[in-house]
Formats: C-alpha cells, sequence, structure tokens
C-alpha cells in the first residue's frame, strides 16, 4: 500500500460533507500481470434526477515541497497515467485532482496550470485545510 498523502483525511471528510459516499480508500487499478496502481479514493453519490451513480477516483496532492512546478509535473504524470488506464478499465469513473485552495491559487492561476485546465487535461476541485470543506469543482 502507498503512503497517504499529507491531507488524506481532509479530503475524505470533506468529500463526505459534500454528499459522496467512499468506496475505495484507496482504489486499486488492476493491470495485467499482478501490477497494481492506487490512486488515494473511489466514492460515488446518486444523482437524483437520473437515478444513476455518479463515480469518481481522487488523486490528492499536498504541493508541500520546495517547488510548486516539480510538484505540478509529478501530480500531472499520476493524473495522466491513472486517467488513462480509468478510461480503458471504468470509463464511466472520473479521476479528480483535490488540492489545497491555495494551491489552486499559487498554481492553477498561473500559465501552466491555466494551461492544464483550459486544455481539459485535468479536473480538479479544491479544499479548505481547516474546516475540511470542498470550495471549488473545476471540470
Amino acid at each position: 500500500m502507498p503512503a497517504r498523502d499529507y491531507y488524506h483525511d481532509v479530503v475524505r471528510n470533506a468529500i463526505q460533507k459534500d454528499g459522496w459516499i467512499i468506496t475505495h480508500d484507496p482504489y486499486r487499478l488492476k493491470l495485467a500481470r499482478g501490477k497494481n496502481l492506487f490512486v488515494d479514493l473511489g466514492a460515488e453519490r446518486l444523482i437524483a434526477a437520473e437515478k444513476d451513480l455518479e463515480k469518481i477516483a481522487i488523486e490528492i496532492k499536498s504541493f508541500r515541497s520546495a517547488s510548486e512546478m516539480k510538484d505540478l509535473e509529478e501530480a500531472l504524470g499520476q493524473f495522466v497515467l491513472y486517467e488513462h488506464l480509468l478510461t480503458r478499465y471504468e470509463p464511466e469513473r472520473k479521476l479528480y485532482l483535490a488540492v489545497p485552495e491555495d494551491v489552486r491559487k499559487s498554481v492553477f492561476e498561473e500559465e501552466a496550470g491555466q494551461v492544464l485546465i483550459e486544455d481539459k487535461i485535468i479536473r480538479l476541485f479544491t479544499f479548505d485545510i481547516t474546516q475540511e470543506e470542498i470550495i471549488t469543482w473545476i471540470t
């Protein structure tokens, strides 16, 4: 099992407050030849109007190293890999990157982060660290 991100419990609580049910902690991607990758969380919630389930996987990143750009590069690499595997094996589950609200402001409002959002390369949501609540969904 991989180590949990610094904000794992914060995101777990925020997702549950937002009406999601945690279904996997972590969410295991089973690959050929017995290999596994682990996305931090899997969750779902009922879409009342459609009487269907919305399913997501969440990769949590704290961006706590000395270089936000290095953190972004690593997060993007994981996101792209997991996104492609989910598309192949469970296309109904959407992947989201979860980052603290201050990271959105310092990374995703700058050019590199904006390109990823505008070009629809990543989906993310931000959370309040102290209130343990989701601030915004960016899809």
